[in-house]
């Protein structure tokens, strides 16, 4: 990467900062087990539905003891306002059980062990150890990729190679709140179908909303 380069990501990621000061996660969560379980439940649904999903959810099964145990029916039904409830009621009893039988009912804070729990990717396993145990990991969801590959940070289309070339180019220490910038501003401005181009703050910096503003084009493909 040459200076020029490095000198762009810079910008964007103190403008960035200076948008989006807030870098947490939406998710509501009171131990790594429960920030897990919210992050699977997470996929195809918002963090607001979520977290009214698992406002009841955790009030009756907070611990992996609790889930490992939980009727599936009934599991079924308590998360039913969220994205794929079946298969994630499925996955979620399994992942309590592999929990208690490999971990001792604690959530491993080591990226190769949480992938092998069912229900649980390279996304939500960087979800938990960021914001579960501090470890600098970089998560990479649809919002991160899209706004990612419009500022050119990336010219790859695969979640695992896009989160290796932004950690390449970003400091170790911001992968976390990069995360988080970058899904506030992909939710904010940088729109799958209509980006807010000439409101945004990243304009000078990002050529694919220059070139969408020369074409005079206000909807783009996704």
């Amino acid at each position: 990467m040459n200076s020029k380069e490095q000198k762009r990501i810079e910008a964007i990621l103190n403008l960035l900062a200076q948008s989006y000061p807030f870098t947490g996660t939406a998710l509501h969560y009171e131990t790594p087990f429960q920030l897990l379980v919210a992050t699977i439940l997470s996929a195809q649904s918002t963090d607001r539905q979520v977290n009214r999903v698992t406002k009841k959810l955790f009030s009756k099964y907070p611990t992996p003891q609790k889930l490992a145990a939980a009727d599936l029916a009934e599991l079924e039904d308590l998360i039913k306002g969220c994205g794929l409830f079946r298969n994630k009621s499925r996955n979620l009893k399994k992942m309590s059980q592999q929990l208690l039988a490999q971990y001792g009912g604690q959530v491993p804070p080591v990226l190769e062990e949480l992938v092998k729990l069912p229900g649980v990717g390279r996304k939500t396993a960087n979800v938990v150890l960021n914001n579960a145990f501090g470890i600098p990991a970089l998560a990479v969801d649809t919002y991160v990729s899209r706004v990612a590959q419009r500022l050119k940070l990336t010219g790859a289309s695969h979640a695992s190679t896009i989160e290796k070339e932004l950690c390449q180019k970003i400091p170790q220490s911001l992968w976390g709140k990069a995360h988080h910038w970058l899904i506030a501003h992909g939710r904010n401005l940088c729109r799958a179908r209509s980006p807010r181009c000439k409101e945004c703050l990243l304009l000078k910096h990002c050529p694919t909303g220059k070139e969408i503003i020369k074409k005079g084009r206000e909807k783009i493909d996704p």
